[in-house]
């Protein structure tokens, strides 16, 4: 069973952030089901790696979008990003180390983190985007 179940609620308006915001979905679903299977360190450390990755990607995307649209609120939005990356950076060192697992703790952190981010903050920039006629 998906940790984060996307669909039209998640959906933000703007093509190529929803497209992405899929694929984190997918990505977390991917981390969690491989943690309840029992995978080991070998398994999760790809997964893992992929996640830290393409939210960095994304991020970026993100954050291009909002220069290029002079979006207002960006500082706050960037401050959100750069927190999250900080948090999970620390908690990937310690994976890395064998100083932590993936556990049920790590993954609602990622299934709220991310679904409170995309319902609030990434649903009024994109609102700002739709605004401007980005779709």
């Amino acid at each position: 069973m998906p940790l984060i179940t996307w669909g039209p609620m998640l959906a933000v308006g703007v093509a190529e952030i929803d497209e992405q915001h899929k694929k984190l979905v997918e990505l977390v679903n991917q981390l969690n089901d491989a943690m309840h299977a029992g995978h080991g360190k070998d398994a999760l450390t790809p997964v893992l790696n992929e996640l830290v990755r393409y939210t960095v990607y994304h991020f970026g995307t993100e954050e291009r979008l909002m220069a290029k649209h002079r979006y207002e609120a960006s500082v706050a939005h960037k401050g959100e990003h750069t927190k999250f990356v900080a948090t999970v950076s620390d908690f990937k060192k310690k994976f890395d180390a064998g100083n932590a697992m993936i556990s049920t703790e790590i993954m609602n952190f990622l299934r709220d983190w991310l679904s409170k981010h995309i319902l609030q903050t990434d649903k009024k920039f994109a609102k700002a985007l739709n605004g401007l006629g980005v779709k």
